[in-house]
């Protein structure tokens, strides 16, 4: 009996612990936020010595955040049919996301066009300082939103050999947070210079 007691007490419960890839995964997420923190401070800063052009945000950079907003929707519904082994709606789900963040990419270019017609310039003689830190600010967004359509496509590729169900959820897991977090990220931007014009 007392040895039985004895092995209970000695008995340590393991901690919790992360996947190291899921690790890595948020690892980069912080490292993402904390460039992009950087890029929004030194923003306030700039604006504050003077030399500001004030303009008004593209109207299609209002489409591009709906797209990306409903493009979680379609990443969750992604994430919940591999909790419940529905392996086509996994599918059907990664490819609908893929391709509203292709169209969100491509309502990005639009804004892009829309701010060189209104004088609205990324470095040179033309140029002010807050329409170059638009174009970093929402390009460098959408470079990662690159890398985030080809974790898309990766974890289709995965689906489709039937490597993602129930029993294992990690790549898709990972894929939702990091979709989740380019949305989130996003939105920040966008309420960010909505208020910081």
């Amino acid at each position: 009996m007392s040895t039985k007691n004895e092995l209970t007490l000695n008995k340590v419960e393991s901690p919790l612990s992360m996947h190291p890839k899921k690790f890595a995964l948020w690892i980069f997420i912080v490292t993402v936020i904390m460039l992009f923190a950087a890029w929004t401070s030194g923003y306030i800063v700039r604006k504050a010595e003077g030399n500001w052009l004030n303009f008004e945000l593209p109207y299609m950079m209002y489409y591009s955040t709906a797209v990306l907003l409903l493009s979680s929707v379609t990443m969750h519904w992604a994430y919940v049919s591999a909790k419940r082994d529905n392996l086509d709606s996994i599918k059907i789900a990664l490819l609908v996301t893929s391709f509203l963040g292709l169209m969100f990419l491509v309502f990005q270019i639009f804004s892009f066009n829309e701010l060189v017609s209104n004088n609205v310039w990324f470095g040179g003689k033309k140029s002010n300082p807050s329409g170059s830190f638009l174009y970093v600010l929402s390009g460098m967004h959408g470079l990662h939103i690159v890398g985030g359509i080809v974790f898309l496509l990766i974890t289709l590729f995965f689906a489709s050999k039937k490597e993602i169900h129930a029993k294992n959820t990690l790549l898709i897991e990972m894929c939702t947070t990091f979709w989740h977090f380019l949305d989130g990220l996003w939105l920040y931007l966008f309420l960010f210079l909505l208020l910081n014009r």
